[in-house]
This record gives C-alpha cells, sequence and structure tokens, in this order.
C-alpha cells in the first residue's frame, strides 16, 4: 500500500452514513492522532452485513432496541444520522511495534481509516487472506449458532435459509463425525454453494423431514414456518433470524406440541451460556479467524464486491432484495486517495 506523503495526510478519513432512512452518502471527517495503545488502521476491506445492517439501512431498528443494537464503534442514533457496520479488515499504519504493518480485524463501520484501541483489533492468523477475512463477524455468529444448539454426532440437521450466515453454520457443521447436514433455500441455485461445503440441498417442498436440529437463518417468517415443519419429535429449532420491527406469526398449532418442539434463540453479542465461563470474545474472534484460513471453499461465499465510493449505492441495491448477493465485499483503493 503507497505510503502517507506526511503526518497531515493522516488527519481526514471518508466514512459511509445512513443519513436517513434508505439514503447513505460518505462523509469527510477528522481522524485523531493515535495515543499509546491506540493504532491507526488504514482499511483495506470491509463487507455488508445482509441481515443486521440492512434493517439499520431501512430503519427498521425498535426503539426499544436503540441501545442493545449499537455497534461496537458507531456514531449517531438509530434511525440516523449513523455510522454503522462491523466488519472491516485493513492494515496498522501506526501502534505498537508487535502490530505495526500488520492486516486485521475490527468490528469498525465503513471508513478508510480510524483509530481505535490496540485491544480491539485481531490480527489475521498467517495464510488467511484479507479478501476472505470479512467472514470473520459471520463466522462468529456461526460459532455461537453451534454452542447454543449443540449439535452431536450422527444428527441429521436442517438448515433453513442459504444466506452467509446458514452456509457457515452448515458447513461447520458438517465437519462433525456422522452428521449430515441439508440447507434449505427457495433459490436452487444454492445447490452448488451447498455441495462445494460439503452440504446436501432441496427446495422447501423436497426437504427431508425428522431432523434431530433445524437451524433457522433465512430472515423471513416462511423459513420459519418451514423450520418447524421440518422438525423431528422433541427437536430444537434454532431461531437465528432478526426481524428488526417486523411481527412474525407462527403456525403453533397443527403437530408444534404433539411432537414437543422446542424453539431456541441465538444471537452472537453474548457468548453463548455453555462458554460463557471459559470463553470471551477475543477467543472467539480468533477461533473464528483461525477457521477461515485453510478453507479456500468458503471464497464461494463473497459474490459480489465494489469500491468503496459506490457504497451508498450498493446499500440501496441490497435493500431492494438482490437475491443473487451473498457477501457484498467493500474494496478500498488508495491510488487516488485525496488524504
Amino acid at each position: 500500500m503507497p505510503a502517507y506523503s506526511s503526518p497531515a495526510d493522516r488527519a481526514q478519513a471518508r466514512a459511509c452514513w445512513i443519513a436517513a432512512p434508505g439514503r447513505a452518502e460518505i462523509r469527510t471527517e477528522p481522524v485523531a492522532t493515535p495515543a499509546e495503545g491506540e493504532v491507526l488502521v488504514r482499511t483495506r476491506h470491509s463487507a455488508v452485513s445482509r441481515g443486521t445492517e440492512m434493517l439499520v439501512f431501512q430503519g427498521r431498528v425498535p426503539a426499544s432496541e436503540h441501545e442493545r443494537m449499537r455497534a461496537p464503534f458507531q456514531q449517531g442514533t438509530f434511525p440516523g444520522p449513523v455510522k454503522y457496520g462491523y466488519v472491516n479488515v485493513g492494515c496498522v499504519e501506526q501502534g505498537p511495534a508487535h502490530l505495526l504493518g500488520r492486516d486485521v480485524f475490527c468490528l469498525y463501520p465503513h471508513q478508510t481509516r480510524y483509530v481505535v484501541p490496540a485491544t480491539a483489533v485481531h490480527p489475521l492468523p498467517e495464510g488467511l487472506p484479507a479478501a476472505r477475512a470479512v467472514l470473520a463477524a459471520n463466522m462468529q455468529t456461526a460459532i455461537n449458532a453451534l454452542w447454543d444448539a449443540a449439535p452431536r454426532v450422527g444428527d441429521r440437521i436442517a438448515v433453513v435459509g442459504g444466506g452467509v450466515v446458514g452456509l457457515l453454520t452448515g458447513w461447520l457443521a458438517a465437519r462433525m463425525p456422522g452428521c449430515a447436514v441439508q440447507l434449505i433455500d427457495t433459490q436452487a441455485d444454492r445447490a452448488a454453494v451447498a455441495a462445494r461445503l460439503g452440504m446436501g440441498f432441496a427446495l422447501p417442498e423436497a426437504a427431508d423431514p425428522d431432523a434431530d436440529l433445524v437451524v433457522h437463518a433465512s430472515g423471513h417468517p416462511e423459513g420459519l414456518a418451514t423450520a418447524l415443519r421440518l422438525a423431528a419429535f422433541e427437536a430444537t429449532v434454532l431461531e437465528m433470524s432478526w426481524y428488526g420491527d417486523r411481527p412474525v406469526t407462527l403456525p403453533l398449532g397443527e403437530a408444534f406440541h404433539a411432537r414437543r418442539l422446542r424453539i431456541r434463540s441465538s444471537q452472537v453479542g453474548h457468548i453463548a451460556a455453555s462458554q460463557r465461563s471459559r470463553w470471551t470474545h477475543d477467543r472467539r474472534a480468533a477461533l473464528a479467524l483461525s477457521l477461515l484460513v485453510d478453507a479456500p471453499e468458503l471464497d464461494a461465499l463473497i459474490t459480489d464486491s465494489a469500491p468503496f465510493e459506490n457504497l451508498p449505492q450498493v446499500l440501496a441495491r441490497l435493500s431492494g432484495d438482490a437475491p443473487g448477493t451473498l457477501c457484498q465485499r467493500i474494496d478500498y483503493s488508495y491510488d487516488q486517495d485525496p488524504f
């Protein structure tokens, strides 16, 4: 990456803000000089969350969740203006010697450069391409899901919803001895990605019944209804979708009670209860990054890329559904950086 021409060049950055629901813009803002124990990071890549970030962009975070839904380095408040995001991979330009020049992952919004405490960044392990490291946040979500779900050797596992979180969760589950994982999605072209990640595939009407564990990650109430239909007697349905301010209606008549089904929520903000006494967020982040190292098959999840300058238009496009996009990576170039 090109070096700065002078220390003064570090005083400005460009960041993406949601100015109002449905409208984003690039703004210029100051960047502080890093103090002792801080790092200055120059972003290489960020990524857009197709779930939570889209709800934020659309202004659909309920008022009751405004504080709980704050990202670690969010600025502004919901519904806007707000600078939101939590997938950032960059290079440390200033900071402690052991981090200087290292590529790192940070839960930071979309911004060309920024200053954070050194403890907030996670060095990428050797062999992990920076472009793949944008999957780290979703990988942490998938890890937490399996901790919450506690699948057992030999389980038949259904994953309803072939987005990035569902695919990563299925990929992890399929690596367990004896487990048979089937991805269920309404888009038939997800079959190729599922096969690459070691899973079977079915459309909802053709999915295998009697799953020992069902993971729901489609983001749609219809998907959750499908998940309930596929669950075996006394099975657990793990709900990973967050619906924002949208109400959800479920078929809790039919055989729901007779089959003694259990619906359990999973959310990445807290370490799963079964692991909480021993694991920290930092330890989980390190695990997520390590799992990405020898996994070139996961590059198939990064279906789209766009330059940072186009991010407002990208957010508007993704908000309109864009069913073919899995992970949307944002790339940062400094060849003509005015700062």
